[in-house]
């Protein structure tokens, strides 16, 4: 619907949304990760969410959190068809150590990737793409049933992270930014006080984990992201920002 300037309009339900989550944005600035993710799961802009955790270096965090509070959330996580055996291995190991009671493995359609990626080879020449077959459109479907999600980004992971909101809106949903303000101190801190296991490809310098051809190891001061794509612009899959995101021209 249209108003008199011929754009369209907005509306009330919209614009309470964006200003509920205003609000809900800077409270949280104040409360720790436990309490925001409880607090958020008794607001009316979470009545149906969900976990989207790609099981790398951090998550276990996230998830650890999230079971304290209500194990039965469900998590979604993307195979892309390139991951690394050890994510795998990494997500049912934590799934029967928290506990977690609904976790959900999604892919790309076989026709999608029969169409853009016949020889498995796209990201070698079109990431973008690639990360839009195998991932952001997967992930759309899988979010189908919920209106809001949770996941585990932190503003110290990199310059285009470190503006995020707590709560975001983005493509009719709400999102959860539980950890943007803990520092990668405060993570291992974490880590150390409730014993969690790491991913085991940290141990050998791989501080983002995503998918086997598009990660590599992150030199020593380098922020964490920074070995996501080592030889492309891009920082970011397309799932948080529009796909063709590039890198800083300093960098």
């Amino acid at each position: 619907m249209c108003n008199n300037t011929g754009k369209p309009e907005v509306s009330a339900a919209a614009v309470d949304r964006v200003s509920d989550a205003f609000e809900l944005s800077t409270r949280y600035e104040k409360l720790d990760p436990h309490d925001i993710i409880a607090d958020a799961l008794e607001q009316p802009l979470f009545v149906a969410p969900a976990i989207v955790s790609s099981f790398g270096a951090d998550s276990v965090v996230l998830l650890h959190l999230a079971s304290q509070i209500r194990p039965d959330l469900p998590v979604i996580f993307i195979d892309t068809g390139k991951l690394f055996g050890e994510t795998f291995r990494y997500r049912d190991r934590l799934q029967h150590l928290l506990g977690l009671e609904d976790v959900r493995t999604i892919g790309p359609r076989k026709a999608h990737l029969e169409e853009t990626d016949p020889i498995g080879a796209l990201n070698r020449t079109d990431p973008d793409t690639c990360c839009a077959v195998r991932k952001t459109q997967a992930l759309q479907r899988a979010l189908t049933p919920f209106d809001s999600w949770i996941n585990g980004r932190k503003r110290h992971q990199s310059t285009l992270r470190a503006q995020m909101q707590i709560v975001e809106n983005a493509d009719g949903r709400v999102k959860l930014n539980p950890l943007a303000n803990w520092s990668r101190d405060k993570i291992k801190e974490y880590f150390v006080t409730h014993r969690l296991p790491e991913h085991p490809l940290v141990k050998e310098g791989y501080l983002s984990i995503g998918c086997l051809p598009c990660s590599e190891r992150v030199k020593p001061g380098d922020d964490p992201r920074s070995g996501r794509w080592s030889n492309f612009e891009k920082v970011e899959c397309g799932i948080h920002v529009p796909a063709t995101s590039k890198k800083p021209r300093d960098r």
